[in-house]
This record gives C-alpha cells, sequence and structure tokens, in this order.
C-alpha cells in the first residue's frame, strides 16, 4: 500500500511539482530516511510543530527530535539538508542580481583573487539575466584548467540556462588573454551555439585587474565566427 502511494505522489513530482502541498513535499523528503513506512503523518506532525518548511528545515536536530516519529537518524538527515539549503541560498545572495560588467567584475575579483590555483566557473542566466546558478572547474594544476565539451554539454542539459558568464583566473600573471585563453573563448562560442545558450562575456581576473571581451569589444567577432552555422558553411551568424 505504502509503496503504491509513493509511486503516485513521485509521478506528480515528475509531472509539475507545484501541484504539491507542503506536508507533500516534506513526505517525499522523508522517503529516503524512513524507507518502509508511511511519512505523511510525521510530514504533518513536522509542519505543524515548525509552522512551515522552512522552519522545519531551520530547527536543530534536537529540536527535531521532539517530534513523534523523528528519531536521531531523521533527526541528523533533516538538519543536513537545512544546512545543505541555508548554504547554498547564502551562496546565492552572494552572486550579482543580473549580468552588468561592472557588477561582475567586482564580484569575481574578489572571488578570485585570493586563489592560488586556475579555475574556471560557468554563471548560467535565466531569460532575466539573473543568475540562476554557477558551476566552478578546477584542477590539480596551478597554471591550467579545462572544461570538457561533455562536462558543459551536460551541465547546459541539467540547467537549460537562457545564457553564460565565464570567468576564470590567471593566479601570478596579468588579465590579458592567452592563445590558449582566445582558443578556450572560440570553444565555448561554438559549445554555446550548440546548445542555444548566449555567451555574454568571458571574464580573466589577474593581478592587474580584470579583462573582458565584451567591453574589449571582441564577443560579436568570435559569435559571428565560431557558431554551428558557420562551421557547417552557412554565412548568417547566430
Amino acid at each position: 500500500m505504502h509503496e503504491g502511494h509513493r509511486q503516485r505522489i513521485l509521478q506528480r513530482l515528475e509531472g509539475g511539482e507545484q501541484t504539491l502541498q507542503d506536508h507533500e513535499l516534506m513526505e517525499i523528503l522523508l522517503f529516503n530516511a524512513i524507507p518502509r513506512k508511511n511519512t505523511n503523518g510525521i510530514a504533518h506532525a513536522l509542519i505543524d510543530t515548525f509552522g512551515s518548511l522552512r522552519g522545519v528545515l531551520q530547527a536543530t536536530a534536537q529540536q527535531l527530535k521532539s517530534v513523534s516519529g523523528v528519531g536521531p537518524e531523521v533527526a541528523a538527515y533533516l538538519r543536513c539538508v537545512g544546512l545543505l539549503y541555508a548554504r547554498a541560498d547564502k551562496e546565492n545572495d552572494a552572486y550579482p542580481i543580473r549580468f552588468n560588467l561592472q557588477s561582475f567584475s567586482e564580484y569575481v575579483s574578489k572571488s578570485f583573487r585570493p586563489l592560488r590555483q586556475e579555475v574556471i566557473e560557468i554563471f548560467c542566466l535565466d531569460g532575466s539575466e539573473r543568475v540562476k546558478c554557477s558551476r566552478r572547474f578546477t584542477s590539480d594544476s596551478v597554471s591550467s584548467v579545462q572544461v570538457r565539451a561533455e562536462e558543459f554539454n551536460r551541465y547546459m542539459a541539467a540547467v537549460s540556462p537562457s545564457g553564460i558568464v565565464v570567468a576564470h583566473n590567471h593566479p601570478d600573471g596579468v588579465c590579458r588573454p592567452s592563445a590558449e585563453d582566445e582558443r578556450f573563448t572560440a570553444q565555448l562560442m561554438v559549445m554555446c551555439s550548440m546548445n542555444n545558450v548566449k555567451f555574454y562575456d568571458h571574464l580573466i581576473v589577474g593581478t592587474d585587474g580584470v579583462y573582458s571581451y565584451f567591453r574589449a569589444g571582441k564577443m560579436e567577432d568570435i559569435r559571428r565566427n565560431y557558431n554551428m552555422n558557420k562551421l557547417l558553411g552557412g554565412t548568417r551568424g547566430s
């Protein structure tokens, strides 16, 4: 009986999560923590006790254990989810609200300058040019890092952004683009064209400041010359 109910509610989640009520979302969250028991009653009790989903996720492990049916393992699980949510929310607040060259330059300069190894970060934007999320790519090398095409395409498929801003650093060098940076920017433009994603800018943080391909007037030329239509023999840029 429980398995049939779980399958039905999971199908509703896949079909459109906006139809699920708060206690049903909490019920689904508890499936992993309580695999062989009906979690509906516990979900109701948690929300009744703490007033809301946010209240549950902000409760301490000790407070969670005061709810009937919530033992140490379930309390630890919910507390961990709450901490992950809080940290992810805090990271998102640190992003510039929208793509703006000045705010992005300041943000990546502050974020990258303490780093002693080269990293690449891809910021995904929605249709209003707001940052949805980002992913940072690193390597064991101090002076080089790369993003493989399959990794990039998988990330774009998972996030479905309208556009991206890319940033990377030269920990011990100036921000002027290298020949490798030029190739990487062109490759990214091709991959963005394949995924129907707008490539807004590539920022490079160096010891002397931040270089912007957009500010340098190079993005349109790269967009015109490196897109799938051009590479497949067309004449029109994307």
